[in-house]
């Protein structure tokens, strides 16, 4: 079958990919759209280390194709969006409703795959990059089968990490001022979340003037090219700042343009030893920097949410895929990403 390997050095589309047999507690799903997201870039580049040869991909949807013994709440045929979490359920976090925390769900990477009899990995629990893979059946969420491929593969990391930062770990409430630094895949999704949670202002700062249009469609009611400019808006700042690049010096202005009892929640990914730095004082007056995975979210619960909210037209899912490419243009659709040219470009099988 086909499949984007990443062997270390180079990624490529190979069509000699083997996939084993669903075992107790899994899931095979045949997947149908996988959205390219800057994390799957970020192995490639090396900014996340993770062993080659390794199938990437973590955003994917699609149709069961067959479970292992013990599944019963999907059933081959049903549509699903593939969560990256595979909490065990059994743990301390996964009792406390925290299945992000799980420890057994940032264990060792499985090797369902093989190519020319050799084990490949498996990328976040998911590698969604393949006509075929294999999760844990806490990962696979049952959603409606009208809700197209290419939007429902974007719940499982940009819309779930976006709009669960905002709901769930930031918990922005009605009339909170936002600032979302970064208007790709995840800080769109920031932005909308903001705007479901009744937000009163909402400031998208980007120097990619061309990214207003989207922004403002998906909640911004500003929209700058930098930081510098928020002040105007936000004289005393903000009480939610979203970094969403990932870059060390706009974590310290995220910081820099909190108002009292702000906090600034963390969501790109810089690399894996990059540090950041802030004048202490500035966290006085009860000010707080968070870390997020994965939206702090339960994906069980939080997807079917999302998948609902898109229904009922308060959540932009349509909106985001910007370009579809059949997996073998996976090449053009990562030249699309790094230029910016997308807000998130999916790969069809």
């Amino acid at each position: 079958m086909r499949g984007v390997v990443f062997d270390g050095t180079r990624a490529e589309v190979v069509d000699d990919l083997e996939i084993r047999e669903p075992g107790p507690g899994e899931v095979l799903v045949a997947v149908a759209a996988a959205g390219l997201c800057h994390s799957d870039l970020s192995v490639i580049d090396g900014t996340i280390p993770f062993p080659p040869p390794v199938v990437l991909g973590h955003e994917g949807a699609g149709v069961v194709e067959a479970v292992g013994a013990g599944v019963t709440h999907v059933v081959p045929g049903d549509h699903v969006a593939l969560s990256t979490i595979a909490s065990c359920g059994a743990c301390a976090d996964c009792g406390r409703g925290r299945p992000t925390m799980c420890r057994k769900a940032i264990g060792a990477p499985d090797q369902p795959f093989s190519r020319g009899g050799k084990p490949v990995y498996q990328f976040a629990a998911n590698s969604a990059f393949a006509e075929r893979t294999i999760v844990r059946a806490v990962q696979a969420v049952k959603i409606a089968d009208d809700i197209p491929f290419a939007s429902a593969a974007l719940i499982g990391c940009a819309v779930v990490t976006g709009v669960g930062a905002a709901l769930n770990r930031a918990e922005v409430g009605l009339g909170d001022s936002v600032v979302v630094i970064g208007t790709g895949g995840i800080g769109l999704n920031v932005l909308q979340g903001a705007r479901i949670a009744g937000a009163g202002t909402i400031v998208a700062v980007d120097a990619n003037a061309a990214k207003e249009g989207v922004a403002r469609r998906f909640g911004a009611t500003h929209f700058f090219g930098a930081t510098e400019a928020v002040r105007g808006v936000l004289p005393h700042g903000a009480d939610h700042v979203f970094e969403c690049v990932g870059r060390v010096e706009l974590v310290r202005e995220a910081v820099e343009l909190l108002d009292r009892r702000g906090q600034a929640v963390l969501l790109g990914m810089p690399g894996a030893t990059a540090e950041a730095s802030f004048v202490v004082a500035s966290m006085f007056l009860d000010k707080s920097i968070l870390g997020c995975r994965y939206g702090s979210s339960r994906p069980q619960r939080d997807f079917a949410l999302y998948a609902e909210l898109y229904r009922s037209g308060r959540l932009l899912l349509d909106e985001l895929v910007t370009r579809t490419y059949p997996v073998e243009d996976f090449g053009a659709a990562v030249e699309d990403a790094k230029a910016g040219r997308v807000a998130r470009g999916v790969l069809t099988f």
